[in-house]
C-alpha cells in the first residue's frame, strides 16, 4: 500500500521540501506512523504552526513555540511538559514535521 509521504520530496530526515505539499491526511498519516493518534489539542499546534510560518516563513523554536501557545491557549498549554506529552520526540521537531515544515533552526 502506497504512502501519502511516498509521493512527496522530503530531506533526510522526512520534512517535506514544499510546505505547500502539505494536507491534514499526510499529517495523520506521520503521526500514525508514530503510533499517535492526533487530537483537537495535536490540531491547535499544527495549526499554530502553520499560521506561525505563513506569517515568518521559518519554523519556531521550542522556546518561541511554547511561550506563543502560552498566549494563545493558556499557560496550561504554553509549557514544555504539555507540549511534550502532545509530541513526545520534541515538540517543535515532531509537530513541525507533522505541520508540514521545515525542520525548526537549532533543533538537533
Amino acid at each position: 500500500m502506497s504512502s501519502l509521504i511516498d509521493n512527496l520530496e522530503t530531506d533526510h530526515e522526512g520534512y517535506l521540501r514544499r510546505h505547500t505539499d502539505w494536507t491534514p491526511e499526510l499529517a495523520n498519516e506521520l503521526a500514525g506512523a508514530d503510533g499517535i493518534q492526533l487530537t483537537e489539542a495535536h490540531w491547535e499546534v499544527l495549526n499554530f504552526l502553520q499560521e506561525y510560518y505563513e506569517n515568518y516563513e521559518i519554523a519556531p523554536a521550542i522556546r518561541i513555540l511554547t511561550k506563543q501557545i502560552g498566549k494563545r491557549y493558556g499557560r496550561e498549554k504554553g509549557n514544555s511538559k504539555y507540549l511534550y506529552e502532545l509530541f513526545p520526540r520534541g515538540p517543535a521537531k515532531q509537530a513541525c514535521r507533522y505541520a508540514g515544515m521545515p525542520k525548526p533552526t537549532g533543533c538537533v
